[in-house]
């Protein structure tokens, strides 16, 4: 063997890159504000809302229904809106449509346009009244300065828009919202002040 061939030197190699490595996280990426991963943060906002014109607006219930059609499922929404000033008047309306959005700009459209004046007795109502819509029943009674809305979510939508701040409440039968806020409606009716009562009689 020759002296070139025992001193040739084998060729140096180069080191290969490695492929990027990535650490995927289960159940999606981060939202990068220290959240859940792949998650979005859940709007806080309360259903109620203020208006420019002084009435407040609230949202009893939502309900979605579908119908099966050739092409698959149609959706539509209906909405149950109360409103009221705070101050003695309060409305109810049904609003439907193809959007939630719809649906509660028609049902805030027809409560305002179907606005009731009920009688107060300062922060609460003037005299116990049982009142009945299908097959809810309602029963509403006066109640101490400071005792709060001790009633359901349903009724207290309703006697917090009409202004009612200290009331006691009883639900009776059926509990479907519709009924239930109905029913509340048709009490805050029938409530009257002392000066109309003493008319009445005469006296």
């Amino acid at each position: 063997m020759s002296d070139e061939a025992s001193n040739t030197k084998p060729a140096e190699t180069q080191p290969v890159a490695q492929p990027e490595q990535r650490t995927f996280h289960r159940g999606g990426r981060s939202d990068g504000r220290g959240g859940r991963p792949g998650g979005r943060r859940r709007d806080s906002r309360d259903s109620s809302d203020d208006k420019a014109d002084g009435l407040s607006e609230k949202t009893v219930f939502i309900n979605r229904s579908s119908k099966v059609v050739k092409g698959g499922r149609r959706f539509s929404f209906s909405a149950l809106i109360v409103v009221g000033d705070r101050a003695g008047k309060v409305g109810l309306g049904l609003g439907k449509g193809g959007e939630v959005s719809d649906a509660i700009k028609k049902g805030g459209e027809r409560a305002k346009s179907h606005l009731e004046t009920v009688a107060l007795n300062k922060s609460t109502i003037p005299h116990e009244v049982l009142s009945e819509y299908d097959g809810a029943k309602i029963l509403l009674k006066p109640a101490a300065p400071g005792t709060g809305l001790i009633c359901g979510k349903t009724v207290r939508a309703v006697v917090e828009a009409a202004g009612i701040r200290d009331v006691l409440s009883k639900s009776l039968g059926s509990k479907n919202p519709a009924n239930v806020a109905k029913a509340t409606l048709a009490a805050l009716r029938r409530l009257r002040s002392r000066g109309e009562i003493r008319a009445v009689r005469g006296v």
